[in-house]
């Protein structure tokens, strides 16, 4: 491939630890996973770039991507789901990181005393490989769909990188949240989730359908070649995949996230904060009033942006100032 200088200005929005910040080295990652290299072409400035609406350039760019940034050898997912932009996954992580130093008198608690519980771990295992890798963070990784859980235990069993840092656990009831991921004896630092967006398979569809052809049209626009929907199949093409709960669930994603907080009030005393990510911004007031019946202490809000796509982390706890004191001395200062 031939070296090209490439522009390296930051990505718009971008938390500011979040390496993914500058352009994609694309010489580097090829260098880091050779694989990535068919999918690579020039646009007509002469750019490096990936066709994303391309499911399989998609997928060898994050397996790219993990080995380059987070020393993951081994990554792979079944055909036909999620495969997460990893920069949108490692901002969530850096996020929590913030969220937990403000309780730490501004220091990042790291290490493995440090337990997150990812809601969804999805086949792809992308939150707690990040999480482990960046703050050495331990975590339970919970799932409804059994083949997610065996992909997300093949990972990590693949690499000695995340060996004893993540656990998996399936969730045999779809209606619980917590109940049988959160035991008696558990304590979780945080739990984090990105929760099911649309209401049926038909809204995911549709929205898999708008985001093609608006990488396509993006891609005609910067001069690359865009991923042609009428040739390669008479079906949706779903570029970053997705299974029915990754994808949705009845209710869509307030529903879900209604039903995450009234359960998280019956391990209140377990977790210090619970997060959520919330697409829709107007979902906002009806998430805040739930946790306003279940008694939330302290409830926050946390920004992100990833280019032109907002979104935001819903937090709360259920410990006063003086649990949280406790709780900090008990288990990060120690």
């Amino acid at each position: 491939m031939t070296k090209k200088k490439q522009p390296q200005a930051p990505k718009k929005g971008l938390h500011p630890r979040n390496p993914h910040r500058e352009r994609y080295d694309f010489n580097a990652l090829t260098k880091s996973c050779p694989q990535l290299a068919p999918f690579i072409s020039e646009n007509n400035f002469g750019d490096l770039s990936v066709d994303f609406s391309n499911p399989d350039a998609v997928k060898t760019l994050n397996k790219a991507l993990l080995k380059h940034f987070y020393q993951v050898e081994h990554w792979d997912i079944p055909p036909g789901y999620l495969c997460p932009p990893i920069p949108g996954r490692a901002d969530y992580l850096h996020y929590i990181a913030d969220l937990l130093a403000e309780s730490n008198e501004g220091e990042i608690p790291t290490g493995r005393k440090i337990h997150g519980l990812d809601v969804g771990v999805g086949a792809n295992c992308a939150y707690p490989i990040v999480g482990h890798r960046v703050y050495g963070w331990s975590f339970v990784g919970a799932d409804i769909d059994a083949l997610s859980i065996k992909s997300a235990k093949f990972i990590v069993e693949a690499n000695q990188t995340l060996a004893g840092g993540i656990k998996c656990r399936l969730q045999k009831n779809p209606e619980h949240i917590f109940q049988g991921m959160i035991n008696d004896k558990d304590i979780f630092d945080f739990t984090m989730c990105n929760p099911p967006f649309h209401a049926s398979l038909e809204d995911a569809m549709a929205g898999s359908e708008r985001k093609v052809r608006n990488l396509n049209a993006n891609a005609r626009k910067k001069g690359t070649k865009g991923f042609d929907l009428a040739e390669k199949s008479k079906k949706p093409v779903l570029n970053f995949g997705g299974q029915k709960a990754e994808l949705w669930c009845p209710g869509g994603e307030i529903a879900f996230i209604k039903r995450m907080i009234k359960q998280s009030a019956e391990k209140a005393a377990q977790c210090f904060w619970f997060t959520t990510l919330v697409s829709k911004k107007e979902n906002l007031s009806a998430i805040y009033n739930a946790l306003k019946k279940v008694g939330a202490v302290d409830v926050r809000t946390l920004n992100m942006s990833q280019g032109q796509k907002q979104t935001r982390v819903v937090a709360w706890t259920f410990l006063t100032v003086e649990q949280q004191k406790e709780w900090r001395e008990e288990r990060w200062v120690k």
